[in-house]
C-alpha cells in the first residue's frame, strides 16, 4: 500500500514539473497580447491634402443638389486644385502598382471633373460628376482612406428610369445630387431618393 502510495505521490510531482515548467498557455486571452500592427499609415499632411479633395468633392455636390451651374463650376475648379495637390509622395513607401494605380484614379477623376467645367446644361454636368464620382471612389479605397467616414450612395432612377448613380456624403441622409431640389420633373420630391450601398473608414 506505502508502495503505492508512493508511485502515486512521485507521478503527481512528475506532472506537476512538467506542468510548470514544459506546458505553453495556447488558451484564448492568455499572456501578453501581441499589439496589432497598423498597415499604410499615412503623413498627416498626406491625410490633410486627401481631406481638402473630399471636402471639394462634397462642396461640388452640394451645388449640383441646387442646381446651381454657376456654384458648380466653382467648386469643380477647387476640387481640381485640391487633387493637384494630394501628396502622393507619401504613398511611395508603398507597393509601387498601388501608386500607379492612384496616379491613373487622379488623372481620370481631373479629366472628368475639367469637363464640367466645359458645360452650361445641368445634366450633362452631372454625368461628368457621376464620372467623378466612379473614379473617386475606387481611389479612396486604393490609397487606404485614413479620414471621416463617408458613404457611397445610389439613385436607382438618377437620368431617367434603370439609369441609376452612385455619390460620396459624409452623412447617412440621402440628398440627391442628381435630382436634386429643383428637377424639371419631380421638383424636390426625389431629394431623398436613393440608398447607402457601401461605406469607406
Amino acid at each position: 500500500m506505502k508502495s503505492l502510495l508512493a508511485i502515486l505521490f512521485l507521478a503527481a510531482v512528475l506532472f506537476g514539473a512538467w506542468w510548470l515548467f514544459f506546458k505553453t498557455d495556447d488558451s484564448p486571452g492568455s499572456g501578453p497580447k501581441q499589439e496589432s500592427i497598423e498597415v499604410g499609415k499615412h503623413t498627416p499632411a498626406f491625410n490633410e491634402s486627401i481631406a481638402n479633395s473630399v471636402n471639394s468633392y462634397l462642396d461640388m455636390k452640394s451645388a449640383f443638389v441646387e442646381a446651381d451651374t454657376f456654384n458648380v463650376k466653382k467648386e469643380a475648379q477647387k476640387f481640381i486644385s485640391m487633387m493637384d495637390n494630394v501628396k502622393l509622395d507619401d504613398l511611395k513607401k508603398e507597393d509601387s502598382q498601388i501608386v500607379m494605380a492612384a496616379q491613373q484614379e487622379i488623372s481620370d477623376i481631373k479629366a472628368n471633373a475639367q469637363a464640367i467645367l466645359l458645360e452650361n446644361d445641368i445634366s450633362e454636368m452631372r454625368q461628368d460628376f457621376r464620372m467623378v464620382s466612379e473614379n473617386l471612389y475606387p481611389f479612396l479605397k486604393t490609397i487606404g482612406y485614413e479620414g471621416e467616414k463617408l458613404y457611397w450612395q445610389n439613385c436607382p432612377m438618377a437620368f431617367g428610369e434603370g439609369k441609376e448613380a452612385n455619390w460620396l456624403s459624409n452623412t447617412t441622409e440621402i440628398i440627391n445630387p442628381y435630382l436634386g431640389k429643383h428637377d424639371p420633373q419631380y421638383k424636390a420630391s426625389m431629394l431623398n431618393c436613393g440608398e447607402i450601398k457601401d461605406t469607406i473608414k
